[in-house]
């Protein structure tokens, strides 16, 4: 096994420590049966329940440092734990205990004309380096997803939620403890140091996959850096475009809920294409339903004369840099084409292949829409929002793909999961 180096060998030891404990788990769980890796999860379930109190003092302490540093309040919602999204966490281990375990599973069969029988089969990915930011909900769904595939998982959260996720995983590692597990299959890199993360994502022979789950500066780093496999994943400068064949009443209750419903999050969306046609109309009225909700509006030149027009002055111009924002808050970047095809060009300059959605009754341009642009998830007539590992019945997700190797859109048990080839023979040798 390789071993860490860095300046700060305190640093470099604690590190490499984990990621031992957890490739030596990681051996053992990899046999763990599926009603084993079950009972694992509800005692993980279990411990967060009985330690809810503990929990959210933990967490007590987090969300007032971030007051106090001046975090915006759509981020510390992101940190907030209550005892209701802790049920929300227990209640999630428990649809993963639901799931069908992929574990095992033969892909293929290959009959060689030697009588050599192969078996293609799903195998745990192994170790798993969870590289993420402020929400501690992706501790738990993380070590989850973690245990039913029968991996290991070294979890790096931000230093915002740094004594919320160590009560957490020490409740997780207790339920695993408590069913018999090696509970070193859960670790935290409890270290806040940047350089921590580079010890992670440099481990070679240590680290199966890193998943980095957060804004664009932690991505990009982690994938600069990183000599382990990585799945890129997260940045959600997601669009709803509005055709001028629109439901208008649909198209608004769209893009409210897709800006509004929870802001904070990747599969917000972050910019609006309004075709020509209905803009003069339906501008006005979308932009008064979501000043109610305390949107600011960063709109186009047209948009803004639409707008005036309309008696709203003083609104903010968009720029470029504006359309290539993921604002992660009630910010929305606004703007009118003159057609289904300058909505498409614009979101292949500015987006982020995460998603995409157009507003029609006209079902050939939703098929061009949806077959032309380039993304991990298109959407006809429904909310960005349901980009999203639970909605697409996967149980907790890892974290959103906007890569094409390996895995794409919402990650659940099978994108945490190799295989291997099984060579059956009766005594066959090669001439």
């Amino acid at each position: 096994m390789m071993s860490l180096e860095t300046g700060d060998n305190d640093l470099a030891a604690v590190v490499t420590d984990k990621l031992h404990r957890a490739r030596r788990a990681a051996r053992a769980c990899a046999t763990l049966s599926p009603s084993e890796k079950n009972a694992a999860l509800e005692a993980m379930a279990v411990q967060l329940w009985e330690q809810r109190t503990e929990i959210v003092a933990a967490n007590d302490i987090d969300v007032a440092q971030a007051r106090v540093q001046g975090q915006t309040e759509t981020r510390i919602d992101r940190l907030i734990l209550t005892e209701k999204r802790i049920q929300e966490m227990v209640e999630g281990l428990r649809q993963v205990q639901d799931l069908r375990d992929p574990m095992g599973d033969i892909l293929e069969v290959i009959e060689r004309p030697n009588g050599l029988v192969i078996h293609k089969i799903r195998v745990p990915m192994g170790v798993l380096a969870m590289i993420y930011e402020s929400r501690p909900n992706v501790t738990v769904d993380a070590a989850g997803l973690a245990v039913k595939t029968g991996n290991a998982v070294v979890l790096r959260g931000g230093r915002e939620a740094l004594h919320s996720n160590v009560a957490l995983v020490q409740a997780l590692r207790q339920g695993l403890a408590n069913a018999g597990v090696a509970s070193d299959a859960i670790q935290l890199i409890d270290r806040t140091e940047r350089e921590s993360v580079d010890l992670l994502i440099r481990a070679k022979g240590l680290v199966d996959l890193a998943i980095p789950r957060g804004g664009a500066g932690l991505i990009e780093r982690v994938t600069q850096r990183a000599l382990v496999p990585v799945i890129e994943t997260g940045v959600g400068n997601c669009h709803v475009y509005v055709d001028g064949e629109a439901d208008p009443q649909m198209a608004s209750r769209i893009v409210q809920n897709a800006k509004v419903q929870r802001p904070s999050v990747c599969n917000a969306m972050e910019s609006l294409l309004v075709h020509q046609a209905i803009a003069a109309t339906w501008v006005p009225s979308i932009a008064a339903t979501l000043n109610t909700f305390g949107v600011e509006l960063r709109v186009c030149e047209r948009a803004n004369a639409i707008l005036e027009a309309a008696g709203v002055a003083g609104l903010r111009v968009a720029t470029e840099e504006d359309f290539a924002t993921e604002f992660l808050g009630l910010v929305l970047a606004v703007k009118v084409v003159d057609s289904a095809a300058e909505a498409m060009e614009h979101i292949a300059t500015y987006g982020t292949k995460h998603t995409e959605a157009i507003v029609t009754e006209n079902v050939q341009t939703a098929e061009a829409f949806l077959s032309t642009v380039d993304a991990a998830v298109v959407v006809h007539n429904a909310s960005t929002r349901f980009t999203d590992g639970f909605e697409f019945g996967f149980g907790a997700e890892i974290g959103i793909s906007t890569q094409k190797l390996h895995a794409r859109g919402p990650m659940g048990l099978r994108e945490l999961t190799s295989y291997k080839y099984v060579i059956r023979g009766v005594g066959q040798v090669r001439g």
